[in-house]
């Protein structure tokens, strides 16, 4: 499959040792694809058998986590933790509640996380976490008591310079502010241990934004760069109309971008002269979904119930930002097809391994999310900073820092994407600029 044959025998064992884990072996797969044109280029990396150890998390917490419902009923659910790469600093990652929570998603996501952390250029190593609990249709006493049983056993593994979680699909605010909470009660201690939390209790101004706002940056930067244009007139689609695709549509929408397509988990909505912004987003924060009420509210707007079909519609620049693998190469041939030039990941691994290879071999200009959507782990960095000097930014300063930070990602990749004779597959660039910076620390401080 790959040149390297020291490659190929990596992978070889990751597939054994991890055979139910097709999440976590797709976005080994895709790494390895760019690892491909740097291992027999540098005797080092196999030589410390950094690519053998890079695929294996440091730790992997597991944790009964029982609970009480409101009707007294004792229930069970189990919890993770993955601190999958503490090379360049202290394990960070979102938490994740969903019933679809398993230890191959999670390391996936701690796998894509260590080389996101490590292009934003701050001391930030990966990390992930989670359970198989829906908060959904659970009242907030019950989600309480669920957060405080999850952090009686977590609150061993994690700390301000150990492992600092965040949020993540159905992990928000709410969720983070129980946790820290009890954190701090059992702890006795009141440090920057989690971030995404509330402004009254050193939560950062932007960081609800950046993850959006910064995707948005990274889509201006890859314009600049291979087209030599603004967004502005240009037709986008978003899947997921969540914290990362409604921000994304805020963004693109100040920007001057024409939003043609947008969906939540019902469906999407087609207007080819654009969907009003401010309204899909006022929908998406009070309920959670906008379609239906969209097409109704708007004449001349179409409701496709489900949303896979929505990369059918003809766009220049699609925004996949609901989850991963909703993007196969099936998909990719359509967007082709239908004029799309340009997809940049919001989710982390929205397209699978088939999908983009489609892309890089076929002309479309592709942004992995490890790059692309590092704004929100960037922001948390920066919450992060502001709590260990006891300062507040304001939301201009934080996003001003967040855009000099996307900028620097997209250099970084672009740069290493030319230096391996590759300009525009971003994805080599991201996948060998995050690695390398965790490779030099990995060998300097020795087997470990």
């Amino acid at each position: 499959m790959y040149k390297s044959s020291y490659l190929n025998r990596v992978l070889r064992e990751v597939k054994a040792k991890n055979k139910e884990q097709k999440e976590f072996i797709a976005a080994v797969e895709e790494f390895f694809d760019s690892m491909d044109f740097v291992v027999d280029k540098d005797p080092r990396i196999e030589k410390f058998a950094i690519l053998e150890r890079i695929v294996v998390p440091e730790r992997i917490i597991t944790m009964r986590v029982p609970w009480v419902d409101d009707r007294g009923r004792i229930k069970v659910n189990t919890g993770y933790r993955v601190e999958f790469n503490s090379a360049i600093g202290p394990y960070k990652g979102g938490m994740r509640f969903d019933k679809s929570v398993n230890l191959s998603i999670l390391k996936f996501l701690g796998f894509e996380q260590t080389f996101k952390n490590s292009l934003t250029g701050l001391p930030m190593g990966g990390g992930k976490g989670g359970a198989d609990f829906d908060p959904r249709g659970h009242s907030d006493g019950e989600i309480m008591r669920f957060c405080q049983s999850m952090m009686a056993e977590l609150f061993r593994h994690i700390g301000p310079n150990t492992d600092v979680p965040a949020g993540d699909l159905g992990f928000g605010a709410r969720e983070i502010g129980y946790m820290f909470g009890y954190y701090k009660k059992l702890r006795d201690e009141f440090t920057g241990v989690f971030t995404g939390k509330g402004i009254s209790y050193g939560g950062s101004l932007g960081r609800p934004e950046a993850t959006g706002y910064g995707l948005l940056y990274f889509v201006e930067e890859m314009l600049k760069e291979f087209k030599k244009e603004s967004i502005k007139g240009k037709k986008v689609v978003i899947s997921g109309s969540g914290k990362v695709g409604g921000m994304a549509a805020e963004k693109a929408n100040q920007l001057g971008a024409i939003l043609v397509a947008m969906s939540d988990i019902d469906g999407y909505v087609y207007d080819p002269n654009g969907l009003d912004v401010k309204y899909i987003t006022k929908k998406a924060k009070e309920k959670g979904l906008f379609s239906k009420e969209y097409a109704q509210d708007h004449k001349g707007a179409k409701f496709v119930a489900g949303p896979h079909g929505m990369w059918s519609v003809p766009c220049d620049i699609a925004l996949p930002c609901a989850t991963q693998g909703e993007i196969h190469e099936e998909d990719a041939k359509l967007l082709k097809k239908n004029g799309c030039f340009m997809v940049v990941e919001g989710a982390n691994m929205p397209c699978d391994v088939e999908a983009i290879r489609y892309f890089n071999s076929n002309g479309v200009l592709f942004a992995p999310g490890k790059a692309s959507n590092a704004g929100g782990v960037a922001v948390s960095g920066l919450e992060m900073s502001q709590n260990a000097i006891h300062l507040s930014w304001t939301f201009e300063e934080v996003d001003a820092r967040l855009k000099q930070i996307m900028k620097d990602i997209f250099k970084k990749c672009h740069d290493t994407a030319v230096k391996y004779g590759q300009p525009t597959n971003l994805a080599l660039g991201a996948n060998i600029a995050g690695f390398e910076k965790v490779m030099d620390a990995m060998i300097a401080q020795g087997v470990c």
